[in-house]
């Protein structure tokens, strides 16, 4: 049983290893782009020292947290609007501030 715990264990660290040196699994995908973008994507590429795919990359996870980041501020701004701050309400915590100026 021990053998077959140190067997696995050693294999889970392979693949481990092999996902970092390689990366995560990649899918070729087909997109219709502009000429004028492919051209812009590929300068900004070269500029920064990297390839289109991986520029590519980079900006679709970016427009992904932005949108992310764009649906948490809607969802706290929908909350303030269910319940909006009543006055008063944070008054006790204004001694509480240090702003510098002082």
């Amino acid at each position: 049983l021990v053998a077959l715990l140190s067997f696995l264990c050693l294999w889970t660290r392979i693949a481990i290893i092999i996902v970092i040196i390689v990366g995560a699994p990649m899918k070729t995908v087909q997109m219709t782009l502009e000429e004028e973008l492919v051209l812009e994507v590929d300068k900004a590429a070269k500029h920064i020292g990297t390839t289109r795919s991986a520029f590519t990359r980079d900006a679709l996870r970016s427009a992904l947290k932005s949108l992310r980041v764009k649906q948490l501020e809607k969802k706290h701004w929908e909350g303030y609007k269910r319940r909006p701050v009543k006055r008063g309400e944070f008054t006790i915590w204004e001694g509480e501030q240090v702003w510098g100026d002082e």
